[in-house]
């Protein structure tokens, strides 16, 4: 039997969303049957999505938005995806200086167009990173991870 596979997909210009992320893979690499990776999202393409068979979205909210560079990867690998109706579990953390909303709602309405299946509640960190963030999102890394090796997503 092989492994499942949990991609983490994430960009960041400074060391908050890179710290989220590296929190994230913390978590899911607790799980000795899953397989991890972590890219960032400029490094990421059609075969990262091919490959996966859970996704944890990372990003800064920059100007109520995602990042450009998760933008650009949805761009890069929207319409290559649309004939394989890949309906992969996902999740989201958001670095927010606002509210993190707007960049929620957009990078649902992108996935839902995919398909693929949101199956968590996002993280949205507001301003500073504090213990608990980094611990909620350890456990988002971990869950996943769980609920792919138990076969539940």
């Amino acid at each position: 039997m092989t492994n499942k596979h949990l991609l983490i997909i994430y960009h960041s210009q400074s060391a908050t969303t890179t710290a989220l992320a590296d929190a994230v893979a913390q978590g899911a690499e607790l799980e000795k049957a899953i397989d991890t990776v972590k890219k960032l999202a400029f490094d990421s393409d059609m075969n990262d999505l091919q490959w996966a068979d859970a996704i944890i979205f990372g990003s800064p909210e920059n100007f109520g938005y995602m990042s450009g560079a998760l933008k650009d990867f949805f761009d890069r690998t929207y319409h290559q995806a649309q004939p394989l109706q890949l309906s992969t579990p996902y999740a989201l953390f958001i670095s927010a200086g606002n509210d993190g909303t707007g960049a929620v709602r957009e990078i649902d309405r992108i996935l839902k167009g995919y398909p693929m299946k949101k199956i968590a509640e996002p993280i949205i960190v507001k301003g500073q990173i504090k213990e608990a963030d980094l611990q909620a999102c350890r456990d988002l890394g971990q869950s996943m991870a769980c609920a792919l090796s138990q076969g539940i997503i």
